[in-house]
């Protein structure tokens, strides 16, 4: 059994004297894991950093074996490991993509969504609102999505101000009656695709974040979310509060 695609990697840990255990998330085949012979060498270090681009092949005798990979790599992003909030940013994707996509199974469209935000780390104005777009897409993939596009209650889409925590749908104020205190914010951001201010980007990280917590970490036997990304959240936090 064998096969080649191009990956990123999530995490490498080493095996052995010399090799390392990958886990990767490749365009065709998911999420992967395998041995790379050589993988905790020095000369292979610099390629194995998480969120490198790699060119793999993997071969094993029985498809359910683990197998072993070579890899080549396409491109590093290690500029992001020199800046704390690029950094705190890469780890939430690769820890979240380690935490909830099942392994073997294809998820092309959220490949090409990872790859192209991974490609933006390098500028911390357009990262924090690309991120967002990033876990919605994440909530959709994994069977969790947001339906904002109408009132859950009245079927307008217009003055739409909560999201019901229990199924994800929008609701206008109208809507909401005397369940406002039970809704969740529904920031502009989610609505629109235009640019956004961080305070509002915030907002939707914590809306999203409650639908990460309490549905998709749920449904995962509630094991609970990769602190990688709280510390990103709060990292970010602190940005959109002034305080760098």
């Amino acid at each position: 059994m064998d096969w080649r695609d191009t990956g990123i990697l999530l995490s490498a840990r080493k095996h052995g004297e010399s090799s390392a255990i990958l886990e990767v998330f490749t365009a065709t085949h998911g999420r992967h894991l395998g041995v790379l012979r050589g993988g905790a060498s020095r000369k292979a270090a610099p390629m194995l950093q998480p969120g490198a681009q790699l060119d793999l092949g993997w071969r094993a005798r029985l498809e359910d074996h683990m197998g072993a990979f070579t890899a080549e790599p396409l491109r590093s992003r290690a500029a992001a490991l020199g800046n704390r909030f690029s950094l705190a940013g890469l780890n939430a994707v690769t820890a979240l993509l380690s935490f909830c996509l099942p392994e073997r199974e294809s998820h092309p469209a959220l490949f090409a969504r990872t790859e192209s935000l991974l490609d933006l780390l390098h500028d911390q104005d357009l990262w924090p609102l690309a991120y967002l777009r990033w876990e919605l897409a994440l909530l959709d993939e994994m069977g969790f999505g947001l339906d904002l596009s109408a009132c859950a209650v009245t079927g307008t889409n217009l003055d739409l101000r909560y999201v019901s925590p229990r199924t994800g749908r929008a609701v206008t104020a109208e809507g909401a009656g005397d369940w406002v205190d039970r809704l969740l914010p529904l920031p502009q951001v989610l609505l629109n695709k235009g640019s956004a201010a961080d305070p509002e980007i915030l907002d939707g990280l914590r809306t999203t974040g409650y639908f990460l917590e309490h549905h998709l970490a749920g449904a995962l036997r509630d094991r609970p979310l990769p602190e990688a990304r709280a510390r990103f959240v709060t990292r970010f936090e602190s940005r959109a509060r002034g305080r760098g």
